[in-house]
Formats: structure tokens, C-alpha cells, sequence
């Protein structure tokens, strides 16, 4: 704790002069940020369509009510290729994801110069992309349809489910890998029963809670020509055929809300 010396003795203080002037300089150089991002804002924004867009939302609201319930049969068959979308790209991502996060560990990477970085790259780099751009990406290379969207949900799922669960690896009790290795058991062996059973419950936790975003991502890469409800979307949206987009949009707020409930449970009973 710093002091600050005067006549009538010390006096104590919470921070340094020096972290209070830093603390002055991050303000002041936040405020500058914030000035320049308006201006830049401000540059490319015609503020004329800005005061028109409460007109333009009422008359968007007004053609999409009511909503046309009868195109809700032709919808099944798309919902159900996105769930399947979301499960498979889910399963296959996690397949891969599980290897790549124990090579990614530092307590159980076998080599800490060359596989740990390569690991963390593809971590990283499947992070760094998002399952939109992956899916335009694929389409373009194996063609439109649900192979392109479930390997864009795999892809995606890669760096999610690795990170998280290289971080649970890294975070086990060292003691119970001491225990197991002590009794002369192989790597094999101490990752079966020392860091296995430790991990379950978090590897189940972060697989459940991806497949339940992943779910909400497939029913958008449909728009890229990835297929699901994206497609029926893509469809209704270049008709204007707004009160067909409403029941849409019903479907995958309710699709989206159920696979958050299941979700909840999973995780619940499992954690």
C-alpha cells in the first residue's frame, strides 16, 4: 500500500501517484478513442435514411403481420436437416477437438516446442473464423447443401471445445496423476483414470452447451447455400414474402429456446 508522507504523518494511500495519473491517461485516451469512432461513424452514416428507419420498420411490421401459419408444414423437413446439421457438425468437431486440446495442455502435451503451438494454431485459427464464413468458404468447394454446413459447424466447434477443454485439463488436481503414476501405471493408464475421470463433467458441460449455439448457427448458413431453414429464409426474403419470414423467424426463436432448455437439463444432471 503506498504512502504518502506529510507534516502531520503518513498517509495512506490507495494507489501510487503514478498509477493515478495512468489511470488519468487511460480515461483521456478512451474519450479520444470514443471522438474519433463517432467521427468515423458519423463520416459514412446518411443520417437521412436514420430518421426515415421508424416509418420503414412500421411499414416492414405492417407486411409481416399476420404471419402465414400454412407455410409452416414445408418447414419440418428444413428444421429438421438443421438439428441434424447441428448435432453431426457438433459430434465430428468434438472428435477432433478432444486430441487437439490434450496436445494443446501443458500437463499433458508430449511436446511442448512443436505440437503445443501447432495445437494452439488450430485452436486459434478455427476461433478466429466465423461458421458463416466457413460455410461460404465450403460451398464453394464441395457445392451447396448440408456437407458444407456440417463441416462448418465442425470446423467452428473445434476451437471452441478445444480451448475450454484445455484449459479444464490444465486446471486438474496434479495429485491424483501422482497417485496413478505412482503405482507404475503407463500414460495410457493415468490419463484413463486420473484425468478422464476428472474432466467428464466439464467435457459433457462444454459439448452440450456447444451443440446448443450450434443450433442457432445452422439455422442462418442456409443463407450461403448451406441448407436447413437458412434456405427457406434466403427464399422468402428475395420473394418480400415478409409474413412467410415471421413464421420463420417463430420457428427458430422456438427451435433455439427448446434446444437452450435441453441444454439446461443435460448440463444440470450431468454437473
Amino acid at each position: 500500500m503506498p504512502v504518502s508522507r506529510t507534516l502531520d504523518g503518513p498517509i495512506w494511500r490507495r494507489r501510487t501517484r503514478q498509477s493515478d495519473w495512468l489511470r488519468y491517461a487511460a480515461w483521456v485516451a478512451l474519450a479520444i478513442l470514443f471522438v474519433f469512432s463517432w467521427e468515423v461513424m458519423n463520416r459514412g452514416t446518411l443520417w437521412v435514411f436514420v430518421e426515415d428507419a421508424p416509418r420503414q420498420a412500421a411499414d416492414l411490421a405492417s407486411r409481416s403481420w399476420p404471419p402465414r401459419w400454412e407455410y409452416l408444414p414445408r418447414l419440418w423437413q428444413p428444421l429438421w436437416d438443421t438439428i441434424n446439421m447441428a448435432t453431426l457438425g457438433t459430434l465430428i468437431g468434438t472428435i477432433i477437438a478432444v486430441p487437439v486440446a490434450f496436445l494443446a495442455a501443458r500437463n499433458t502435451t508430449p511436446s511442448a516446442v512443436i505440437l503445443r503451438p501447432a495445437a494452439l494454431f488450430i485452436i486459434v485459427a478455427s476461433r478466429s473464423i466465423n461458421s458463416l464464413i466457413w460455410a461460404l468458404l465450403l460451398v464453394t468447394i464441395v457445392g451447396p447443401g448440408l456437407l458444407a454446413g456440417i463441416i462448418a459447424i465442425a470446423l467452428r466447434s473445434i476451437g471452441f471445445i478445444g480451448k475450454l477443454l484445455y484449459e479444464a485439463i490444465e486446471e486438474i488436481d496434479p495429485g491424483q496423476v501422482e497417485a496413478v503414476k505412482a503405482t507404475g501405471a503407463s500414460q495410457a493408464q493415468v490419463i484413463d483414470y486420473a484425468i478422464v475421470p476428472q474432466l467428464l463433467p466439464a467435457f459433457a458441460g462444454i459439448t452440450v452447451f456447444r451443440w446448443d449455439i450450434n443450433i442457432r448457427e445452422s439455422a442462418i448458413l442456409g443463407l450461403v447455400g448451406a441448407g436447413g431453414l437458412g434456405l427457406n429464409l434466403q427464399a422468402s426474403l428475395n420473394m418480400l414474402a415478409w409474413s412467410q419470414v415471421t413464421v420463420i423467424f417463430a420457428l427458430i426463436l422456438i427451435t433455439v429456446l427448446v434446444s437452450e432448455w435441453v441444454s439446461a437439463k443435460v448440463r444440470h444432471a450431468i454437473i
